[in-house]
């Protein structure tokens, strides 16, 4: 029986182990939903309340499956709204494949309504699409889906999005005698013959002093923790982490030293400082993994592994099996002899805060304290995610996502559900809880989203921090511009009493103090479903942020 090319695609989709796509409907997306519908494949479609959030929903299931996440959206306006979440997936090399809807090729450049094809002077989504995106084509007949979708996944599997734009009559369109997509078989990237030069690097520093490990995202990416605990112990060496890599390698492990960069720990600088090397492992060390790095990793042999070179002047190796590069590493070392031991980290001192609400590191610390193993924890940037990546000591075996990409707001919300789709049915059983961990700026862009976690009955807690302000613009507005001003302060919401009255059916808490929290938090984590927590905070407390702590503040 002759398959229409939707048909095609959410086959393809269930043969790449992909169980949930993400997206919004519309007129020009809605014969794929028709085909989900359809399909006797184990694929749900899964509707959002914002694209950019069902891009981010994508982008967190593949970050917690370690494979590939999937997000359709229609054209237009909703083709639009996926931009910064595919540009977030491709700043942090995250594999999302995006099917975009596209008006009928019979319509382009004659006026169609949401017409983007480029044809009489429309706007070219192909255009759009290209910079962030590892392929991008638009499909113009049926017969040539089965080609764009296999290079289009290939691309993907380099680690960042890829896009096909289809057109309604090509997606309605029959596709006779073609053979289901078979995934092809992924050939890992380890450079073998090119890790001599690192074997020689580390056995000259074991040699002459101690080495430190800087272990990025690509660890979790490539499932290779238990590769990098080997190799860290074998080597005797110090490991320090990215700021979006806290689930690599476990804060109570020997030699742990921190996080890095413009949200990490002294004790990780004093290491590099005093290292005879230092090697990068998945990652390419930008600007918010490396401030205060800089001075000591130019006085130190730097040696890289993973998937693109770093940005700091090192001998790098490329590899997409960190799993086998590491293992590989190993096998050539002898076991250190000496006990390994734990080490004390230390917090950043930041100025003591006197205004009204709970301080960032008490909350954090809260959540340290009844967090258990195996909880996923997706953070948004800003204050709020400074605070929780400075002090959250991750539950083991948990991932730890903060988008530092594109660093765009409201992420957690859409990474958080995405994952957690992906997590609920792991074997074993039980109930796995992702906490979201985000400020009121970011709900307010995307906190919606709330509303699909309790359609699905998602085990998600979303914490909400409120200081009712974009709060790491009022610190820049004090410290560079005199404090003069303030355009990020916003009016006192109560977003507790808020969230209580559209969904009478969340457990919904808004604690006044310490205790009031970590008891709120408790019943939050009993809850099969989800649940939800609003803090209030001040606009003015400095969060554990390197360059707000280092620069002084400028007066009127």
């Amino acid at each position: 029986m002759p398959a229409r090319a939707v048909d095609y695609l959410v086959r393809a989709v269930a043969a790449l182990g992909v169980r949930h796509v993400f997206g919004v409907g519309g007129a020009n997306i809605e014969d794929f939903y028709d085909a989900v519908f359809d399909t006797d494949c184990d694929v749900t479609g899964v509707v959002a309340k914002h694209e950019f959030s069902a891009a981010t929903m994508a982008d967190g299931y593949a970050r917690s499956t370690a494979g590939l996440g999937v997000v359709v959206a229609t054209s237009g306006g909703g083709s639009m709204n996926l931009v910064a979440g595919l540009a977030e997936s491709f700043a942090s090399r995250v594999p999302v494949l995006a099917l975009v809807g596209q008006a009928p090729t019979t319509l382009e450049g004659k006026g169609a309504f949401q017409d983007t094809s480029g044809l009489a002077g429309t706007f070219d989504a192909a255009k759009l699409y290209e910079p962030i995106s590892y392929y991008c084509a638009r499909v113009h007949d049926a017969a040539g889906l089965p080609g764009h979708l296999a290079r289009a996944v290939a691309a993907t599997r380099r680690g960042a999005p890829a896009v096909l734009l289809l057109p309604k009559d090509v997606q309605q369109a029959e596709l006779d005698a073609v053979p289901d997509f078979r995934p092809m078989e992924t050939v890992a990237g380890t450079a073998d013959a090119g890790l001599d030069g690192v074997r020689d690097a580390l056995r000259t520093a074991r040699d002459t002093g101690k080495i430190v490990l800087l272990a990025g995202d690509q660890v979790a990416r490539d499932d290779a923790r238990a590769e990098l605990l080997r190799l860290a112990t074998v080597l005797d060496a110090a490991v320090g982490v990215a700021p979006d890599a806290k689930d690599v390698y476990d804060h109570d492990l020997p030699g742990y030293c921190g996080v890095a960069g413009s949200m990490g720990h002294a004790e990780l600088v004093d290491a590099v400082r005093g290292a005879a090397l230092c090697l990068l492992v998945g990652t390419r060390l930008p600007v918010t993994a490396r401030t205060g790095l800089d001075e000591a990793l130019g006085r130190v042999p730097v040696v890289s592994v993973g998937a693109e070179p770093p940005y700091p002047q090192a001998l790098h190796v490329t590899s997409t099996d960190l799993a086998a590069t590491l293992a590989a590493l190993a096998d050539h070392e002898v076991v250190a002899p000496t006990p390994r031991r734990v080490n004390r980290l230390t917090p950043l001192t930041v100025p003591a805060a006197a205004g009204p609400g709970l301080r960032y590191r008490d909350i954090v610390e809260t959540l340290n304290g009844v967090l258990e193993p195996g909880t996923d924890v997706f953070a948004d940037a800003g204050n709020t995610g400074a605070a929780v990546v400075h002090h959250l000591r991750q539950p083991q075996g948990g991932r730890f996502v903060v988008a530092l990409g594109m660093g765009g707001m409201g992420y957690a919300f859409g990474a958080g559900i995405g994952s957690a789709f992906a997590r609920r049915d792991l074997p074993g059983g039980g109930v796995r809880r992702t906490v979201v961990v985000a400020g009121d700026g970011a709900f307010f862009m995307h906190g919606m989203e709330i509303h699909t976690a309790i359609e699905y009955a998602l085990p998600v807690t979303f914490v909400v921090c409120n200081n009712n302000a974009h709060a790491m613009c009022i610190t820049r507005e004090q410290l560079y511009y005199g404090d003069r001003y303030s355009f990020n302060r916003f009016h006192r919401t109560d977003i507790g009493a808020g969230v209580v009255a559209m969904f009478p059916e969340l457990p919904a808490y808004s604690p006044r103090n310490i205790e009031e929290l970590a008891d709120a938090v408790r019943q939050c984590l009993a809850n099969p479903g989800p649940s939800f927590v609003c803090i209030d905070c001040d606009p003015d407390e400095i969060p554990p942020f390197v360059p707000f702590l280092s620069v002084p503040r400028r007066h009127p």
